[in-house]
């Protein structure tokens, strides 16, 4: 199973060659965690650029941690904000992508290396 962070969704919302390619060849449709749903719509600045968002996640299953992923994120978050940066949503979304067995497709990985048991790819070339 592959899980899309908000870097490679941004890659395909605005239209980068390699992205797209990528995307469109996917034989089987990855999954959206819902915070990155929210990441994206936060960085909209209008209602449009909102409906855009909604349009491109609207085939993607969107999925939610769940209490295990909390808690496992909560421990990965203390151990490593202040020695590593793990920042809180990309501790939530790693525990998501742990927690589903799923790999996270994103080009971030300082932001993720640091998060045990994690698999993360990059899903093309930038």
């Amino acid at each position: 199973m592959l899980l899309l962070d908000t870097d490679v969704l941004i890659d395909v919302q605005r239209g980068h060659a390699a992205a797209l390619a990528w995307f469109t060849g996917l034989t089987e449709l990855p999954s959206v965690p819902g915070l990155v749903v929210m990441e994206l719509i936060q960085g909209a600045q209008n209602a449009k650029q909102v409906r855009d968002v909604l349009r491109l996640i609207a085939p993607l299953p969107v999925v939610w941690p769940t209490t295990g992923d909390f808690q496992r994120a909560l421990a990965d978050f203390t151990a490593f904000h202040l020695s590593n940066g793990l920042g809180l949503l990309d501790a939530i979304i790693a525990s998501c992508a742990v927690g589903l067995s799923a790999e996270l497709c994103t080009f971030n990985d300082k932001h993720y290396r640091v998060v045990p048991a994690l698999v993360t790819v990059q899903p093309y070339t930038k």
